[in-house]
């Protein structure tokens, strides 16, 4: 508790993206058009799913909570990041700035764990269908998503508690566009290797070995496949290539990012908006073009729209 006495700095000033004043302006046309874009095909997903009787089966019901992890994971990063593209001067504070890294955390590590949830259910699923319905029950479901809230919690207080232990009596400088632990801990007053190294094992551990579950999943169910139908084939491909997919653009930054020692490079900020930005637009997009169930399911709400629309017209 000693070392949060020294803390003397009350606010953070964000670098930002770019000094470039134009940049900085098509910078927030795009990315306000991305995240209204993130918010409104994510939502569609969650009552598309909740208002379709046959899309109430355990695939569906955890892509309705990646569409709204998604929607909690960019609205941590990107409205500040918005207001800062519209000011000189980009502050938060000190508290704010705990407070987004921890639900940063808590959302990315929670989003981990649901596509490693994901890929089991595929798993099982497609190798063995038959003990499917008693395997995945709906008890069994949610005691899965409630452990995954539960495990990206810990982990979550775990970098939280391992940044703000830390003295920081200056600079207050941050080099990105959002607090994150690796950026926040070079500005303490303290050495700060074992402690990065702790917060690299934590992040890199989950990832890694959520990753290699993954990937052992995937390996399996495409050995399995070989006798399955044609049809059956094609509808698990494309399944599982959309999942594969999502894996590959949520995992690829979160390993490039939180699996090496402190440094930094000049990439990372871009690979940071790809996947606080652009990753959960491209999941609802990912879903909706390449899952005929969710696209015709969107269709048939459509018509019944529209339906009742002319029926009070």
């Amino acid at each position: 508790m000693d070392t949060l006495n020294q803390t003397t700095v009350t606010e953070f000033v964000f670098l930002g993206l770019t000094d470039n004043w134009v940049l900085e302006k098509l910078f927030f046309m795009s990315f306000s058009i991305t995240y209204l874009l993130t918010l409104l095909g994510n939502i569609l997903i969650i009552v598309t799913i909740l208002l379709t009787p046959r899309l109430h089966t355990p695939m569906y019901f955890f892509l309705s909570n990646l569409s709204f992890i998604d929607i909690c994971h960019s609205s941590v990063t990107v409205p500040k990041m918005l207001e800062g593209l519209l000011l000189e001067r980009k502050t938060i504070s000190f508290n704010n700035c705990i407070a987004q890294l921890f639900f940063l955390h808590l959302f990315a590590c929670a989003e981990i764990f649901l596509l490693t949830i994901m890929a089991y259910d595929r798993y099982v699923a497609i190798c063995t269908p038959l003990h499917y319905p008693s395997v995945m029950t709906v008890r069994v479901c949610v005691q899965l998503v409630f452990a995954l809230w539960l495990g990206g919690t810990v982990h979550s207080l775990v970098q939280t508690f391992l940044t703000i232990r830390l003295p920081y009596c200056g600079p207050n400088i941050i080099d990105s566009y959002f607090c994150d632990v690796p950026p926040v801990i070079k500005l303490a007053c303290t050495d700060t290797y074992l402690t990065g190294m702790l917060i690299v094992s934590n992040s890199g551990t989950i990832s890694l070995t959520c990753f290699s579950a993954l990937v052992a999943s995937y390996a399996v169910i495409l050995v399995s496949l070989r006798k399955q139908s044609a049809e059956g084939r094609r509808k698990a491909l494309s399944t599982c290539s959309a999942h594969l997919i999502l894996v590959a653009l949520f995992f690829g930054p979160c390993i490039f990012i939180y699996t090496r020692p402190d440094t930094s490079f000049s990439i990372d900020k871009m690979v940071s908006v790809f996947y606080t930005v652009v990753t959960p637009l491209l999941n609802p997009l990912i879903y909706t073009l390449r899952n005929e169930e969710v696209k015709s399911a969107m269709k048939q709400l459509r018509q019944r729209q529209v339906f009742f629309i002319k029926s009070y017209t």
